[in-house]
């Protein structure tokens, strides 16, 4: 299997503070990588790190191919990031919303409604404003717009937040597809249950590092 993700003692630092401390990881086509620990442990940082938000000031990284040392940014059309924040336009209608993050990915602008069919959001609710809008509901349009991207290299922190159980289990299906066809998850949570039911593999952070990780040699 191909690296899409190869960290090898990496070292970033934020202001002042080091967020990876000699990171050593490796994450090829097809995993789904659930990465927990506590927080500050340096979990939303490797996600950072993956989309290029963060720079690599030691060490390897390579993300999809490329060198995050060259070039941090040549990856992130790429890749789909789903954060603490769902980074949506709350003044935009939801359909409104997930055409515009088509147009702005070169998708076609008819896979909106499938992406919105897919999370489950109802089609009653396709022209509320955003803002207007529960948690909950929120975060599957979130979830939508990364979806109708189709990104190789899905980054997720938290993804469960927000969402009930049949969201929950709704999602879990979403990731399971997208990795069967093909692209790469890693998702990081403090919760055990539930989702790490279908990750390959699931590694520990502690002090910005990989401290367990069965699929190391």
């Amino acid at each position: 299997m191909s690296a899409v993700v190869e960290f090898e003692r990496a070292i970033s630092v934020v202001g002042s503070f080091p967020v990876l401390t000699g990171l050593d990881l490796r994450v090829d086509q097809g995993e789904i990588l659930h990465v927990r620990g506590e927080n500050g442990a340096g979990k939303t940082s490797l996600l950072r790190a993956c989309a290029g938000l963060v720079s690599v000031s030691s060490g390897n990284a390579s993300v999809l191919g490329f060198d995050m040392r060259v070039d941090r940014r040549a990856p992130r059309r790429y890749i789909g990031l789903l954060g603490h924040e769902n980074n949506l336009y709350r003044d935009l209608g939801v359909r409104e919303h997930i055409e515009f993050r088509a147009a702005s990915v070169g998708a076609r602008a008819s896979d909106t409604a499938a992406a919105l069919e897919q999370v489950g959001f109802p089609q009653q609710l396709w022209t509320v404003p955003i803002g207007s809008l529960s948690a909950g509901q929120r975060r599957k349009v979130a979830i939508a717009s990364l979806l109708v991207g189709r990104p190789q290299l899905w980054l997720l922190d938290e993804p469960h937040a927000a969402l009930d159980t049949e969201s929950r289990k709704n999602l879990d299906a979403i990731l399971t597809e997208a990795s069967t066809s093909g692209a790469t998850i890693i998702f990081v949570s403090h919760e055990s249950p539930g989702t790490k039911d279908i990750a390959s593999r699931v590694v520990t952070m502690d002090g910005g590092r990989i401290t367990e990780d069965p699929g190391a040699d």
